[in-house]
Formats: C-alpha cells, structure tokens, sequence
C-alpha cells in the first residue's frame, strides 16, 4: 500500500458537505470517545459510497470499496489516515478501474486526509496479505463500504481461513515483530513522551491481541483490556485535536492540553491513567503471548506422547514447589488441595515460590487467589512477613510475579499504600521508571547486595519502600518515614526493626547527596552524617540501599566515582560511630602526587596548568567523559573564568570539585613562602564531537584570567547563532545556604535546570558578592544541577547568616536574570 499526504490547509479552501459535517462533529463537545469515533466513520462511509456510486462514471460491477485496518475497525480519530482497498473480481478492464479510483482517491486528497490505499482483487490481496503480515493483520479488519457485498464477504471469510491455517508459523513472526518494535520505542507505560501506538503496551499491541483471538490459538485476558484500549484511544483523539496533526507521541508541550480537554486534573493525571491502560495491555499480551507459546510446544509435544501413551491423553505433569502451589505446563499454579478462604499467607506463597523458580504465576491462579483469598491479619503472622521478603529477594524474576500480582489487585491489598504510588510518573529524566517500578527495580538490585549486610530482610523492605512517600505531599523522605514505620509494624517487625526500617527510608538520600555535594575532609560533615544514621548496622545498611537506589534509577544516577565518594564516606562515618575520633578541621588537603606535581608547576609557571585522564575502567557507561585536572595560583575569577572557557569549547560538566592547596614553604623563594594553588577536578563531556586540545584550553584560560577574552561575550554569540530548542519550562533557580554545613566555610546550594554557561554564572555571581570560594561540589543528574559551593569572607572566616542569605539571594538573582 502507498500512503500520500496533502497539506490540510486545503481542507479549508475546498468547500466540501463531507467537511462541513465532519468539522461540526468534531467540535461537538457532548460527543466524544467510542460515539464520535463511530459517527465519524459513519459519516466518512457515507462520503465515500457516495463517491463510489454517484456521477456517470464507470460501472461499478464487480467491485466492492473496503475499509481496513483502524478505519475497518470504524476507530476515527481526528487525524487518522484512511485505510482504503478496491477490491474487483477482474472482469473489468484496467483503465475503468483506475477510473473509479481516482474518482475516489482524489477528493479525499483535496480535503487534506491522509490516505493508504490499494487496489487489488480477492486473490491479489490474499497473496500480497501471505507476503505482508501488516497487510494481512489490517485485512483481518475489513468491513464493507459500498459495492458488492459478496466480493468483501468472500474475501474476509478467505482471509481469516488463512490466518487460522498459517498462524502456527505466523503468531512466532507476530511476536517478533513486537519485540522489534518494543525495543525500538520502549514500554509505553514509562515513558514520559509515549508513542500511544507502537510503543509496548500501546495501542498496536492490542490490535495484535485481536488477532491472536481471531486465529483461535489463544485469546487475551479480557478484563479491563477493552477500557483500556478505549482511553488510550480517547487521548490519541485529544491529542490530534490539540495538535491539529496526525500523530501518536503524546509529547510533554502537549500534555496538559490534552489533559484539560479530557477534564483531567492535570498531565500526571493523564500519564498515570495512561500507564495504567499500557500496563493492561501489556500484562494481557506476556500472558497471551505465553498461552501461544504453551499451545504450539503442545502441538509439536503430544503426538509423540500420545503415541508412546497407545492413544490416550497425556496427564499434565505437577511438581510441588510449596504448600499449596506447584508447578505444571511451565506455570506456577494452585495445588488440588490448596484453600485461599482459609489460607491468607497463600497469595505471597504462591508469589515467592514462583519467583524463586524463576516461573510466571498462572492467570487462573492470580485471579482465584484475588478472589477468594482472605484478608492478612495485623500485625502479619511470621511467615507473611518471610514469603515477602523471599519474593523480593529472588532478583530479576520478582518483577513479572509482582506485575501479576499487581494487575489482579493483590499488592494494593497487602499494602493499601501501594496505591498512591502506582503508575505514579516521575518528570526528572534521570528516572527510568514510574514510582512503583522503580521501587520493585530496587529491591532487584538490592537482592543483589544481601550477601554485603548482616539484615537482607530490613535491606529489602526498606528497598520497596524508600520512594513511597511520593505519593504523598511536601518532603517525599519525611512522609515515607512515617508510612514506612507504619508498614514495617503492620507486617510484623519488631519495634527496633520497625526505626531502622523508618531511618533507612528517612535517609536514603543522605550518603549520595552528602558524598557528592559537600567536603568529605570537613569533621562536621562526617559528624552529620553519622548523627542521622544512628548505627553502624543501620550505617551498612543504608550504603546498600544507596546503591540498589541509583541503580534502580538510571544509567545516570550512578558510576563508579559516585560508588567511590559513597563509599569514603560510609568508612569515614563507619570510624567514627565505631569510636574513632574525627580528624581536626584543616584548612588543605593532603594532595595526592598528581596533585603536588600540577601545583608545583603552577606555583613556577604563574599560570594555569592543565592535564586530562581516561576514565578508570574503560567501557563503563559513566555519566562523564574525562577528568580534567587544573593547578591555578590563587587569585580572584578563577571559578567563571574556568567554567566559562568549558562552555564555550562546548563541554558538560558533569562533575567538579574545587579546593585550596596549600605549598610547602620550602617552595619558591623565602619571599613567595609558597602561596596557595587553586585546583580544580572537572569531569566533563563534548557535548558532540571530539574534546578539545589541552593547550586550546589552557590558552584562553590564560587570556580568560587575564580579561582579554570577554566570555560572557562568546557564550551569547554562541547561543545567538545557535538557539536551543526550548521544551516545557523548567523551574525557577533556588539558592539556600546549608546550615551547619561546615566548620570551615559557609555552605551555598544551588539547585538549577542545567544549561551552558551555568557554572560561570554562579562563579561570576559569588564574585559579585565579594566572597571567597575554598571548595566547590558540582554534581549534575541528567537535566538537573545541585551544586555546593565552601564560602568564607575576605577575611577566611564564615559569613555571618545575614550576609550569607544576602549572597544566596544575589546569585539566586542572577540565575533567574
């Protein structure tokens, strides 16, 4: 088929009773959803055999105008394309059947409707839909428009015959086809820009649910699957009306358009409710796509059984995996004598003892245990609590047993919580997951991490629970306390377990953030820390948990220098809970060797001195590309200078940290007495091509120092002749001070969208504000920058509270100037 656009302006310059009426229909505010959709193929049918019959055309014997496809199915959105096949029996000539085509295909191009369109006969199509498997899903659709009846009649019974015959070989190529596709476009319940069509669990998938039905194979889980294709074709129609364009991303700009013309609150209403409808459709396609695959080995299997059986039927197989469940057919289901009504610990039973054995749990059993199962007692007996824990210890296979469990209702009634988190989008990009899944992602990567603390059980109920606060408002580690300690007591911890399961998820940001965003030689630091966490069990604890966090959270929320940072932090918070006493505040570093020698030749140089490092472990996915070291003798404008020379040879930093070396005496002349050197520990990235060279750098640095090169000058060039496209607005800059950030310094946190520039502007704002900057912490997590600078007076001594919120405003101002 050939599909062919026209621009839709000429919509309006051809008067047309087709696009008055249809116009009228689509602005009807009391009409829309399936009746709308329905009315407008109604009413586009009626066109179209007009077109078919009317005028003194050719003869329309032996031919018949078919829809197909989503039109076939009389499914119309705004923008949708028109389906289209004339279909004749070959007795008319060549030239009258184009005749009647064009008279067909070209009013529906002068009104600007997207058309793909065929003309073939029954045996043509049936040959080209052996060829095609998307030809051949779309005739499966086909319903008749005008012309002869019995030629679209005969073609749709041969049609579906050959689907029926051919589908042991073609629901394999089907279910390739998806996967393609899925890995092309992602699952559609989390992504925060989702293709409602071809994405996983879109509404293509359900299309091919029908199909799989039609061949009588196997048949999807019907419940909720019809409502779920339903809304996600209600926001398709939303979003053609509010973009005016035929398309199926539901794109962040659109959004809240969308929502408010489907009276919702607001887009995370609208994400949520289409996660929900993605995730019907998905589950009912793991669950059709398993029974399909059970039906075929079956085919291939039982001959032979029954031939070596003398005939009769073969007995499915049962292994017992726990009290009440077994195994049979590849599937995890109840056992005879099993009793959901008075068992309430079965359903976790049933769902450890599946994860375990790394089987799905069976859909009938899924649905008898919600149905029939009775409620668990509070608090939980022992084993409810120990079935929970051994099904989010089982690893990866936990999270298709959970989805099961989770689509028949089971998790929401175990944990009533649950629900305020589920399908619960998460705007910052550095989250690949909604709130739930991510959630079950952690204690996935927590199960790895048991062998590393004295406690799995608390490690990994603490996993599943350390983002439910999300659900709640304000403070989402504040309010997860308080429902953690709620849950970890309903389930029968003990009162201590129940505050460590409550402090984990309290503090499970702490380590990262403190590691990433403040100086780890400061003595008040470590004493923060280790104030909150309380003990060194709950210390071990909580850097498992940190890492099953980030890792659940994206490719950008971890590596092996934040690994690193955690980890000094953990030992150095761990030596001091374990009685060691904390190091005196020092005003330097001890520098490392590398460090010494790049000081060293900057004290004699008098000038900047550069040196770039390959990443440790080649091939990790690090959110970094380099390390590049800088020595600079102290003077003011180091920080913008050098932040706005990265810019303008386009490099992100990803990361930075800045520091005072303090030079032995015996360096330099008596004289000189060995001032201090600035150095500066960037990780950054091209943001396209190849770095720039070393001594490039060092040059313009050497002239950004100097005030010879006018850099906020460059960077408005730059970003004059290249703008960036700018999508939803991002929240405004905030800038606070830290208290009790430091002994030695004021701390100031700047919380911002990152951009380029960013960086100097904050540098040339703290030197605006008259303040010395003794150490910088950047740390950026996808569009996100959350940076920590060390601020002291001329004088090197803290800034008294005013003057440091005065400075916090200052560079607020110039954020948002």
């Amino acid at each position: 088929m050939t599909s062919v656009d026209v621009p839709r302006e000429t919509e309006d310059s051809r008067p047309s009773g087709y696009a008055a009426a249809r116009l009228r229909l689509l602005q009807e505010e009391t009409r829309s959803g399936p009746p709308r959709r329905s009315a407008l193929a109604e009413l586009t049918d009626d066109w179209l055999a007009g077109l078919f019959t009317g005028g003194a055309g050719p003869s329309t014997s032996g031919m018949a105008l078919v829809a197909v496809g989503g039109y076939g199915r009389g499914e119309l959105s705004p923008r949708s394309d028109l389906d289209l096949l004339l279909l004749h029996d070959g007795s008319a000539d060549a030239k009258t059947v184009a005749a009647l085509a064009d008279r067909i295909w070209y009013p529906v191009w002068d009104l600007g409707l997207a058309l793909d369109h065929s003309v073939r006969t029954p045996g043509e199509a049936r040959k080209t839909a052996g060829d095609d498997l998307k030809v051949q899903l779309g005739l499966l659709d086909a319903r008749h428009v005008a012309g002869d009846l019995g030629l679209t009649t005969g073609l749709r019974s041969a049609v579906l015959a050959d689907w029926r015959n051919q589908a042991p070989k073609r629901l394999p190529e089907l279910r390739e086809l998806g996967e393609e596709r899925a890995a092309r476009q992602g699952e559609l319940q989390y992504l925060l820009e989702p293709d409602l069509k071809e994405a996983r669990g879109g509404l293509r998938d359900a299309t091919v649910l029908r199909a799989v039905a039609a061949s009588w194979l196997a048949d999807a889980p019907r419940e909720g699957l019809a409502e779920a294709r339903r809304h996600l074709l209600d926001v398709r129609d939303a979003l053609h009306l509010a973009t005016g364009r035929a398309t199926d991303r539901l794109a962040l700009q659109e959004q809240d358009q969308v929502a408010a013309d489907l009276g919702l609150l607001d887009s995370d209403t609208l994400l949520r409710q289409v996660y929900e409808a993605a995730r019907t459709v998905s589950y009912a396609s793991d669950v059709t796509w398993r029974e399909v695959s059970r039906v075929l080995r079956a085919r291939s299997v039982r001959p032979r059984l029954r031939a070596m059986l003398g005939g009769n039927k073969p007995v499915p197989e049962r292994t017992p995996l726990a009290e009440g469940v077994v195994e049979q057919d590849g599937e995890v289901v109840l056992a005879k004598a099993a009793k959901p009504e008075r068992d309430p610990v079965l359903p976790l039973r049933a769902a450890a003892a599946a994860a375990q054995a790394g089987l799905p749990l069976s859909l009938h059993a899924v649905r008898h245990l919600a149905a029939t199962a009775r409620p668990l007692p509070t608090p939980w007996p022992a084993e409810a609590r120990e079935q929970l824990v051994t099904l989010l210890g089982a690893g990866r296979s936990t999270v298709d047993v959970w989805a099961a469990l989770e689509a028949e209702g089971l998790i929401s009634r175990v944990l009533p919580d649950w629900e305020r988190v589920r399908c619960r989008p998460q705007r910052n990009p550095v989250h690949t997951w909604t709130v739930d899944r991510h959630l079950v992602e952690a204690a996935v990567q927590a199960a790895e991490l048991t062998r590393r603390v004295g406690r799995p059980d608390l490690l990994l109920v603490a996993a599943l629970l350390h983002d439910i606060g999300k659900g709640w408002p304000g403070d989402h580690s504040v309010a997860g306390e308080t429902i953690a300690r709620d849950v970890a007591s309903r389930i029968g911890f003990d009162r201590t377990d129940v505050e460590v399961v409550a402090t984990l998820v309290r503090h499970h940001l702490l380590l990262v953030e403190t590691a990433t965003r403040r100086d780890l030689d400061d003595p008040a630091t470590i004493r923060s820390v280790a104030e909150a966490v309380g003990s060194a069990s709950t210390l071990e604890l909580l850097h498992a948990l940190t890492e099953a966090d980030a890792l659940a959270t994206g490719p950008a929320a971890w590596s092996t220098w934040r690994g690193s940072l955690v980890a000094d932090l953990a030992k150095r918070v761990g030596a001091l809970l374990a009685g060691d006493a904390p190091p005196e505040p020092a005003a330097t570093a001890a520098p490392t060797a590398e460090q010494e020698r790049l000081a060293l030749e900057a004290f004699r140089t008098g000038g900047p001195v550069l040196a770039l490092r390959a990443q440790a472990e080649a091939g990790e996915e690090e959110p970094v590309g380099v390390e590049l070291l800088i020595a600079v003798p102290d003077q003011p404008g180091v920080l913008p200078a050098v932040a706005g020379v990265l810019a303008m040879h386009r490099l992100t930093v990803r990361a930075a940290e800045l520091g005072v070396l303090g030079l032995p005496d015996e360096v330099g002349s008596p004289d000189e007495g060995g001032g201090p050197v600035l150095l500066l520990d960037w990780r950054v990235a091209a943001e396209y091509g190849s770095l720039p060279q070393a001594a490039r750098l060092r040059a313009d640095l050497v002239r950004a120092l100097d005030g010879s090169l006018d850099i906020p000058a460059r960077l408005a060039e730059r970003e004059a002749a290249y703008p960036r496209r700018r999508g939803a607005p991002a929240p405004p800059a905030r800038v606070t001070v830290a208290p009790a950030g430091s002994q030695l310094a004021t701390v100031i946190e700047v919380r911002a969208h990152d951009a380029p520039g960013l960086l100097h502007r904050i540098g040339r704002a703290l030197e605006g504000a008259g303040v010395l900057v003794r150490s910088a912490h950047v740390s950026t997590l996808g569009a996100n920058a959350v940076d920590a600078f060390y601020v002291t007076g001329r004088d090197g001594a803290l800034l008294p509270a005013a003057e440091a919120v005065s400075v916090a405003r200052a560079v607020e101002d110039a954020l948002r100037g």
